[in-house]
C-alpha cells in the first residue's frame, strides 16, 4: 500500500512535536514472518542452538537482568 503524496495537517504536527521532543524518524526491516518457509526457517536455526554452550549461558544471563517485575 502506497502512502498519499500529501500528509494531513495533523499528522505533520505529531511528527513535529516528535522532532522538538528530539526524536526523528526512522525506516526499520524486519523479516517478513508470512513468507514461505519462514517457521521453517526459524525452527531450523532454533535447533541449531538447542544444545549449544553459549546460547545456554546468553539465555541464563538474559534471565538473569531481565525486568520481569509485574509479568506473569
Amino acid at each position: 500500500m502506497s502512502m498519499p503524496k500529501f500528509r494531513s495537517a495533523r499528522m505533520n504536527a505529531r511528527s513535529a512535536a516528535l522532532r522538538a521532543a528530539g526524536l526523528r524518524p526512522i525506516e526499520i526491516w524486519v523479516p517478513n514472518t508470512r513468507r514461505a518457509g519462514f517457521a521453517e526457517e526459524c525452527r531450523r536455526q532454533c535447533l541449531l542452538l538447542r544444545n549449544d554452550p553459549q546460547e545456554q549461558n546468553t539465555l541464563q544471563h538474559l534471565g538473569t537482568i531481565a525486568d520481569d517485575y509485574g509479568w506473569q
